[in-house]
């Protein structure tokens, strides 16, 4: 009898993998500390309507994932998404030339890793703490006490500290998981009563505590929402800030926006505040994929990359590759 493959994180990566495998004929598990799927490609649902707090839109450049985004685009999990962009610096608001495609999920970011999802055997609320290697199985505990497995191979696609802990049995990969450093962001979901007067749907932001910030109801599937905005703090200023109540995050985030708009803001219906302790790796890497091929133990992830969405679909897609080649 075939072993199932274990799978820990559904996020794209895990999911990236999860997939590969299946369509080569492999049964996976995945398993995820979250209630859901997407890990920073998730979306919330929230009174305001549905808001995109990590990942805001995605590019596609090479040409496996470009594909990839294709299919995406026939199954209506993605659109493109043209939004009028600024940039701001030096005090000053001016129109970006930036033209290259930008897609984001819809009516979510979240429907993509949903719709990856699909019928895959999944566990969610299920933190996998420990990973014990047997004479040629793998079992996984998590942090209720509860065992799982036996296991083939396990595949890891978390951020590389959560990574690290559960390499305790390679310990050059988790030497090297060790190594990254992965930057947080705080972000801040704003929604207005009446639209705010500014043709500005996105706006990339230099010498401010803010990083980026987007018109949330500007893209694509998100109508019958309020003037809904998403702002994320730049890793510096949320490192500083890190352990800040979320209330004080919005309103220091908010002044910021005010102080952009060159307009008196005023105050939201509607406000949230959400921390991403592992947004980005500091650095890209070009590892793709680590692996010890021999223990059946593969970590992937966007911090084996490029940091990007891409980079993350493509470091699941090699750890997948990889493992279906060893076996060969």
């Amino acid at each position: 009898m075939t072993l199932p493959i274990a799978i820990i994180g559904s996020g794209i990566a895990g999911l990236s993998a999860a997939n590969a495998l299946h369509k080569a004929g492999h049964a996976v598990h995945i398993f995820d500390k979250s209630r859901g799927s997407g890990g920073r490609m998730s979306s919330k649902r929230s009174d305001a309507g549905i808001l995109d707090l990590g990942a805001q839109y995605f590019t596609a450049r090479d040409r496996r994932f470009v594909d990839e985004v294709q299919q995406w685009q026939r199954n209506g999990w993605v659109v493109e998404w043209e939004p009028h962009l600024y940039n701001y610096k030096d005090g000053q608001l001016t129109p970006s030339p930036d033209e290259q495609t930008r897609w984001v999920g819809s009516p979510g970011m979240s429907t993509i890793t949903r719709g990856l999802l699909g019928h895959l055997t999944v566990s969610f609320s299920c933190r996998i703490t420990d990973l014990i290697h047997g004479e040629q199985h793998w079992y996984l505990l998590d942090a209720e006490g509860g065992e799982h497995g036996p296991f083939s191979h396990v595949i890891i696609a978390t951020p590389a500290p959560q990574a690290t802990a559960l390499l305790a049995s390679a310990p050059k990969l988790a030497s090297t998981a060790a190594g990254v450093t992965m930057e947080p962001t705080w972000a801040v979901a704003l929604a207005f009563e009446s639209a705010l007067d500014t043709p500005m749907e996105g706006c990339f932001v230099q010498g401010s505590p803010l990083d980026w910030l987007a018109r949330n109801c500007s893209k694509p599937g998100r109508d019958n929402q309020p003037d809904t905005w998403v702002l994320h703090a730049t890793s510096a200023w949320s490192k500083q800030n890190l352990d800040l109540s979320k209330e004080a995050v919005i309103e220091q985030l908010h002044g910021a926006f005010a102080e952009l708009m060159h307009f008196p803001t005023p105050a939201p219906v509607f406000s949230l505040a959400h921390r991403w302790l592992y947004a980005r790796p500091a650095a890209a890497h070009e590892w793709g994929v680590l692996a010890d091929a021999d223990l059946g133990l593969y970590a992937c992830g966007d911090w084996c990359l490029s940091g990007r969405v891409e980079g993350a679909w493509l470091s699941g897609y090699e750890a997948a590759r990889r493992l279906i080649e060893h076996q060969e």
